[in-house]
């Protein structure tokens, strides 16, 4: 499934995605493959399973990486000089 993230606790690492009408569904760090956290407003892959609690994203992928990777490309490393 593909969606949008919702919301974003940095102290709880957790979080939820958007289910269009329904209920949201929760994630967590652990959950997340290849990042540490989400933003706000970010696509996201991932799939859905359902607990008493609720609904739980499971393999949670970014899917708006390649701005990131784009942003990269072409950049010489930083490698500090001495002025004189």
């Amino acid at each position: 499934m593909q969606t949008v993230v919702k919301k974003w606790f940095q102290d709880k690492e957790s979080g939820f995605l958007d289910n269009g009408g329904g209920s949201d569904i929760m994630v967590r760090k652990a959950d997340l493959v290849n990042c540490k956290f989400l933003k706000v407003g970010a696509t996201v892959e991932f799939e859905c399973y359902s607990d008493k609690r609720g609904l739980f994203a499971k393999n949670v992928k970014l899917l708006n990486q390649k701005w990131s990777q784009q942003r990269n490309q072409g950049k010489k490393p930083y490698r500090p000089g001495v002025m004189t």
